[in-house]
């Protein structure tokens, strides 16, 4: 009888044991379902950003002829700071461009200018080419390239051959119908953009 009962409470402590496992395993599942939503409410920054929320930027390290791409609503926005050189070259380009004037292209009225942006020197732009949504690539270098012979600057889409100078105005005979987008935006201060939103700057 002695033996029995021994062997039988050997049973029931292997038969607790598995038990307790196995509802602490169940009860931890349990918390760490209700802790993922929690924390994901807590960083909403990245679905904010997605479904359009303004982005800031810094420029204050933005050299002459450098390119800073950040994120906007998924597409990737191009800030680029021009040299006074190749903005004075933009009016010998006219002849060379779809529209010049932006007339056809889409960007806010403060910014349908000859440099297409508040400051002259900034230039702001959505990097996605009005043809077929590929991303152009920024070809700063000024003379002979082996996509022209007279090149000023600009953005070379290698797709499909689309060209758009520094104020990514499109050239004539190449794919892309319009200029490249430019985004609204305003200036919270000297040196920190606030891509998205122009309410300030519009009123």
């Amino acid at each position: 009888m002695t033996d029995r009962h021994m062997d039988y409470k050997q049973v029931d402590h292997k038969r607790r044991r598995l038990l307790t496992i196995a509802t602490s395993g169940v009860g931890l599942a349990g918390v760490v379902g209700l802790a993922i939503p929690f924390a994901g409410s807590m960083s909403p920054s990245e679905k904010a950003k997605a479904a359009g929320a303004p982005v800031e930027v810094d420029i204050s390290k933005l050299e002459s002829g450098q390119q800073l791409i950040v994120k906007w609503r998924g597409k990737p926005v191009w800030v680029i700071r021009r040299s006074r050189e190749s903005l004075e070259m933009l009016a010998d380009l006219n002849d060379r461009l779809l529209d010049p004037s932006s007339k056809n292209s889409q960007q806010p009225d403060y910014a349908q200018n000859i440099y297409r942006s508040i400051k002259q020197e900034v230039l702001v732009l959505v990097g996605i080419c009005t043809h077929l949504g590929c991303s152009p690539k920024y070809q700063p270098e000024i003379g002979i390239v082996p996509f022209d012979d007279d090149w000023k600057g600009g953005f070379l889409c290698a797709c499909h051959g689309s060209k758009f100078d520094l104020a990514g105005r499109v050239y004539s005979g190449v794919p892309a119908p319009s200029n490249l987008v430019v985004p609204p935006h305003q200036y919270l201060s000297d040196n920190v953009l606030l891509i998205g939103d122009d309410e300030k700057v519009s009123s």
